[in-house]
């Protein structure tokens, strides 16, 4: 199955007792990693690209293949933007292929997290795609992400939870009850009667940032608690690098792809415990039958110019190219014209959206609005319109 609807994954993982693994990638060798121990478990995997990241890969570039890489697998596949910093970067995420969104404004003020986040459900909900919110925040201690996340934690506690929810519209919540990013330093302890509270408050499925050097019985007890969805980077970091220094022992070859070699296979192996611990594995059929598929939806417009030249009207096409690229949820903009100078209409739009619902927000969407009713309908009154999706 392709990708599949992100909120109809966590919540069945919610409802029947589970946790999905979303494993942060850096590289094609984390990508095919993950995908590869997905697949020998049969589960579901959500492929988690975060913006605290994006100095080690172009992001536009890694999504081509991330999405590829999720549409070519039969396992339920989805794909989130982790620690967004802003409502510019949801908006790129999503257009780019993510079908997830967290945004990360644990470290203000209760007011001002409300609000931003508020934002984003607001436009990303417009497109189909559900919001992840943290309330509290998580430090770092140790480890490559611990110097992005600065300062002491702070927990989350159970009536700001409750009203976040309902102020924000979130779908899911990441909360701060002990985990760090990171290495833990010592016996980690985690305040399971607080998780246990917000769970019964909010009644949304819950998530944990920082799940590295945690026991099994403690994951245990967090997925039993309403943990659906469990962000692992740093153990998988760490795989990758004790297989490249075994390599430059074991070796005294210095190309990259001797001292790169068997890296796949380490970040395999431990997303494959991982997806085994959680309960997962074995649920892809459970999931291909209860989730509803993530297509894009085609906006196709076919129409005819009149009272404007050939120079208006492709300036005119620029000029609309340009502003609905701009809309939320529009995956692409392809414009082009006939080939045969008998054609009944010359011209047509060719408008990607990720979801369904993105055809009726760019409909009303004020960008749109504006440039179809002050540049685009005045001329091409002879039109054609139609929205589908490719089987």
């Amino acid at each position: 199955m392709p990708l599949v609807n992100m909120r109809d994954m966590l919540n069945h993982a919610y409802q029947h007792g589970y946790a999905v693994g979303a494993f942060d990638l850096v590289s094609l060798d984390f990508l095919e990693g993950i995908i590869s121990a997905a697949e020998r478990c049969d589960a579901p995997v959500i492929l988690s690209l975060a913006e605290s990241h994006f100095e080690y890969f172009n992001f536009e570039i890694i999504m081509s293949a991330v999405v590829t890489a999720a549409r070519n697998t039969s396992i339920p596949v989805a794909i989130h933007l982790d620690h967004g910093e802003s409502l510019a970067s949801a908006v790129t995420g999503i257009r780019l292929g993510c079908n997830g969104v967290m945004i990360d404004s644990s470290s203000q003020s209760l007011t001002d997290n409300i609000q931003l986040t508020r934002s984003i459900v607001e436009m990303a909900q417009a497109c189909g795609v559900p919001v992840e919110g943290e309330l509290g925040y998580v430090p770092g201690i140790e480890g490559e992400d611990a110097e992005r996340h600065p300062g002491e934690i702070a927990y989350t506690t159970v009536n700001e939870a409750k009203s976040y929810v309902e102020q924000t519209g979130v779908d899911f919540l990441a909360v701060s009850i002990g985990t760090v990013h990171g290495r833990m330093q010592g016996k980690p302890e985690l305040d399971f009667q607080r998780l246990q509270e917000i769970n019964e408050a909010v009644h949304i499925p819950l998530v944990i940032h920082g799940g590295t050097g945690l026991s099994d019985e403690q994951f245990k007890q967090l997925i039993e608690r309403g943990v659906s969805k469990i962000n692992y980077y740093t153990s998988l970091a760490d795989a990758a690098g004790s297989r490249i220094r075994k390599n430059t022992q074991d070796s005294t070859a210095n190309g990259y792809t001797n001292l790169t070699s068997g890296i796949k296979e380490a970040i395999s192996t431990e997303v494959e415990r991982c997806i085994r611990l959680w309960g997962s594995s074995g649920r892809a059929d459970q999931l291909n039958a209860h989730c509803k598929a993530w297509k894009p939806v085609e906006h196709l417009i076919i129409y005819n110019v009149h009272g404007i030249t050939e120079d208006e009207t492709l300036a005119m096409i620029e000029e609309g190219k340009k502003t609905l690229g701009k809309i939320p949820g529009v995956l692409e903009v392809v414009t082009g014209h006939a080939i045969q100078d008998e054609a009944s209409y010359r011209y047509t739009w060719l408008v990607r959206f990720c979801h369904d619902a993105v055809i009726e927000s760019y409909k009303n969407h004020p960008l749109h609005v504006a440039f179809a009713d002050t540049l685009f309908r005045p001329v091409a009154g002879e039109r054609i319109s139609i929205d589908y999706q490719t089987h």
